[in-house]
Parts: structure tokens; sequence; C-alpha cells
């Protein structure tokens, strides 16, 4: 039995497409989603989970974070099928929730399956040998919170980096540097191309939205006159909006920009694998520009990312901001390069 551990609508699709190019029997993975608390993010996941139980798997939802005591009774009640499962599929290793569950599970075959950008820098912070911490976040002291997980991510880290006998297996579609003893399986997409599509175009461009500015990497005031700017340079009429995006900066930009706002109830793949979807696709530095050249490969849309300014980066801004965006853009394969807006 294989047991895979999902807290976001992006993991969920991934494990799914992980399922498919393994060839892994429906009734031999249990999904389990660790439940967010945000309702884009819970709303998305139902709809996921949905197609997951269409597709023939068991999923489990967990409201992993309903209160005080939701953590102790989530690992009490996933004990018993930690202990019997063969393989781990978890999603985010930088989840402190997925690594305390990952320190239950001792030598079982584990699998990481694309959580977007994140994947690209877990990997190359297993290869350095590096403290996992997600590339938006600025470094210093750590806070009573991470001094109490400290042992906690220690065994995580320990769990994810590969040793003798006990390899690693990153399933991702970014373009990775493994170290010796993870097994990096290209994942193409497959099954969203065989489920959905081809889409119906409509003329025109459409616009991807990000969290960039909720995360704290880029000013808001930058990030509307850039979105503005491209949204009449190349003739944008709809902005699909990232999960995270605050709907009072979501009403701005509509107001500002005049662009449809439309918030997607599935990962932006398969939205665009369904269609409608414009000729063109406009994106800054995300995981987009790496995922949609495969889902939507024979489909003749165009996929175009814009550079991030420098000017534009907040001072809350992690120091490895600006040099992981631009990794980012510059190993994105078949997109347009657009350069940024004035």
């Amino acid at each position: 039995m294989n047991l895979a551990f999902v807290e976001s609508p992006v993991q969920l699709l991934n494990t799914l497409e992980w399922a498919y190019a393994e060839g892994t029997p429906a009734d031999s993975l249990t999904v389990v989603v660790l439940s967010p608390t945000d309702p884009m993010s819970r709303g998305q996941l139902r709809r996921m989970a949905e197609l997951a139980r269409d597709e023939g798997f068991a999923v489990r939802w967990q409201e992993a974070r309903g209160g005080a005591g939701a953590p102790l009774r989530t690992v009490r009640e996933l004990g018993p099928m930690l202990r019997t499962a063969e393989r781990i599929v978890i999603g985010d290793p930088f989840s402190r929730y997925v690594q305390l569950l990952l320190t239950l599970v001792g030598g079982r075959d584990l699998t990481v399956v694309d959580d977007g950008t994140a994947t690209m820098e877990f990997v190359a912070q297993i290869a350095r040998g590096e403290q996992l911490v997600r590339w938006h976040r600025r470094g210093g002291r750590r806070g009573p919170r991470e001094l109490v997980l400290a042992p906690v991510t220690f065994a995580a880290r320990k769990r994810l980096t590969p040793a003798p006998g006990r390899p690693v297996e990153v399933f991702t579609s970014m373009p990775v540097e493994p170290p010796p003893g993870v097994e990096v399986t290209p994942n193409e997409y497959a099954w969203t191309r065989a489920r959905f599509g081809p889409p119906l175009l409509t003329r025109g461009a459409d616009m991807v939205g990000t969290s960039l500015v909720e995360t704290g990497v880029v000013g808001p005031e930058q990030y509307l006159d850039a979105v503005e700017g491209l949204a009449r340079t190349h003739g944008a009429t709809r902005y699909f909006a990232h999960r995270r995006e605050s709907p009072d900066k979501l009403h701005r930009l509509a107001s500002v920009t005049g662009l449809e706002i439309v918030r997607p109830d599935l990962p932006l793949e398969l939205i665009a694998r369904r269609g409608p979807i414009g000729e063109s696709v406009l994106s800054f530095p995300s995981t987009v520009v790496h995922t949609l050249p495969l889902a939507l490969a024979g489909t003749g849309i165009t996929v175009a990312v814009c550079d991030i300014a420098p000017e534009w980066l907040r001072e809350t801004a992690s120091p490895r901001a600006r040099g992981f965006l631009a990794v980012v853009t510059g190993t994105a394969r078949g997109v347009h390069r657009l350069a940024a807006p004035a």
C-alpha cells in the first residue's frame, strides 16, 4: 500500500500524475489531504479530491489544523497507516506537518512529488546539506516555534537525504541537479493530457497571477503597474488569480486594469487544458512557466514569461529571491521571454 500526504491542489494533481506515470493501481494508493485553512485552497482541494475519487483512488480528508489538539489527533489516527505503508509520497518537504509525519515512517520508500518551484529549492538544499527553508523566507534568528520544532526538522532532513540502500525519488517537471542517491523521474503531465482537452482557444491573451506580493517579494504598486503594462501591450482580457492572492489586491487589479478576474476551482494546468484559454498565456516567474508548456503540448498555445525587474523587489524580500526568480525564468523550456514593462 502506498500512502500520499498532500496539502495543496497542485500536490494532489502531481500525485495523480506520479501514479499514472508509474502505473500504480488506484486501489494501492491512499491520498491523505492535510487540509489547509484558507478557503481557496480548500475549495480547489475538494474539487481535486473529487477527480481523484473518480479515478478510483481512496482520498481521506483530514482536518489537520482544526484546533490545538488537531496535530496530535492526526498523528494518532494516521499511525496505523504509516506503519503499514510500503511507500510514502509527499508533496511539501518544507511543511512542518509533513516533517513530523516523516519521523514516524522509518525506512519506507520515499517519493517527493512536484510542489512547483519549491521542488527546485528542495533538491538544491539537500545537495548542499543545508537546512530546509523556503526560498522567499528571510534568514536570521529563529523564533520559539522554530526552536521547538528544530529536532523534527533535523530528523526530517536526515530522512529526506538519500543514504545507501535508501534512495529518495523526486517526481518533477522542474530542472534540477540531483545529488547522488536522488532518483529523478520526469513529470510530463501525461495524465492531464490524456484526461482533458484539447482546449478551445480564444483570441487574445490571458494572464496568470502570482502570490509574489503576498509573500513579501514584490511591492504591490510595482506589481499593479507591471500587470497593467503587460495587459495593455499584449491585449490580455482575463487574469487567472493565484489561490493565495488577496481579495483586496484582486479588486484593485480589476478596477485599474479592466481585466476579468477568474478564480479557478482547479490547478491552472487543468483549467488551461480544458479551456477555453487564450492563444497566449502571460506569466511572471512561477511554476506555470515550466508546467503549462507540458500540459499544453501540441495545442499551439504560446506561454510567455515576464522577468521581474530588480526595482520591483521589496526590502522584505529574502537575499536569495532575485537569483532564484532569475533561475526559474532562465531554465524554463518552450516559453517566450518578455522584457519587464517600463
